[in-house]
């Protein structure tokens, strides 16, 4: 419920009457053994299915801790205009949210984004602001969204900018996830694998451990080609995971370790992890799996793991599920 995503202490419950409805069904994701998918393994595997959020996705969690912040602080009216960046995920959160509150919302979004994500935010009403090219040479389509953003901000009034990859609220809504794992798991967690983009996932889970004196160790999980971990930026295929520019949320120390994972490792780990487990999942989700099968000879015997499956497979239909997609830009297809 909505109610037990707000730690007491930290931040206020919403107020009595609020018109909350469908957003009170986000959070206390189940979370489930996954048995096959590493099925000589010796040790244990349980998946965080965040995909089962009423918007899809694991973001519909940042996306009301943001909001809910916003309106407590004032910044937030019936009359204001919150304005965000978004591949997708964050996008189609804030658009349910938005919606539900009766707030206006303006996502801007880049080329790469699914055609299932655009269908999904135009459905729910959203103004979209689609940037098709890079706003200085050099420059990456992620920082031409941040630059339309910050523009539109300035024509319109009363509008904000929620700013997912610097909001603390992004962060402090995952200390909550990793709260449910941990009480799901009876603090038995020996590891954890989270993947990485705005890195709001990855800092609150970490500071929940810490916070907690847990023994747990954070593995977070990186695209090749993203400038989290020091990688020079390259083109990425999947959209929400890694980034081309560092998030303020980042801070050195979050993770025990990392492993990148390439797009075609992504694709792979998606599709086993539908083959072995029937779990039909996004990108990120993939590179989890991935990410796991090649860090598991570090994983000592008897180990308890959790993985974080952020968002559902449905959306990626016409790029990692699709046999031409996976043909044109990988050089080969899958069959699922």
């Amino acid at each position: 419920m909505i109610d037990e995503l707000v730690d007491p202490g930290t931040f206020a419950v919403h107020p009595a009457g609020a018109p909350w409805g469908v957003l009170s069904a986000i959070g206390n994701t189940p979370l489930v053994p996954l048995e096959k998918v590493f099925e000589d393994a010796p040790f244990r595997l349980f998946g965080k299915l965040e995909m089962l959020n009423p918007g899809g996705s694991i973001k519909d969690r940042a996306a009301v801790r943001m909001l809910m912040e916003g309106r407590e602080q004032g910044r937030i009216g019936p009359r204001t205009t919150v304005i965000e960046s978004s591949s997708g995920n964050l996008g189609i959160g804030l658009a349910q949210a938005c919606l539900r509150l009766g707030i206006r919302f303006v996502c801007v979004v880049d080329t790469c984004i699914t055609p299932s994500n655009l269908a999904v935010l135009k459905a729910y009403g959203v103004q979209v602001e689609m940037v098709e090219q890079p706003h200085r040479p050099g420059g990456s389509l992620l920082e031409a969204r941040i630059a339309r953003v910050q523009a539109l901000c300035e024509e319109l009034p009363d509008s904000i900018w929620i700013n997912q990859y610097a909001n603390e609220m992004n962060a402090m809504a995952h200390r909550q996830t990793m709260s449910e794992i941990d009480h799901a798991m009876d603090g038995e967690i020996d590891y954890l694998f989270v993947a990485t983009s705005t890195c709001g996932t990855l800092r609150g889970c970490s500071e929940y451990v810490r916070s907690h004196g847990m023994r747990t160790r954070i593995v977070a999980v990186d695209a090749v080609g993203s400038v989290i971990f020091g990688q020079t930026p390259q083109k990425r295929l999947i959209p929400g995971h890694g980034a081309s520019r560092m998030p303020e949320l980042y801070y050195p120390g979050l993770e025990d370790e990392h492993v990148h994972v390439t797009d075609r490792e992504c694709v792979e780990g998606c599709l086993r992890l539908l083959r072995t487990e029937a779990i039909f999942a996004g990108g990120s989700s993939g590179a989890v799996i991935s990410a796991i099968e090649k860090y598991r000879a570090q994983i000592r015997p008897g180990a308890s793991c959790a993985a974080v499956l952020c968002d559902r497979g449905d959306r990626y239909l016409e790029t990692i599920y699709s046999d031409s997609w996976q043909r044109e830009h990988l050089g080969t297809g899958f069959s699922a």
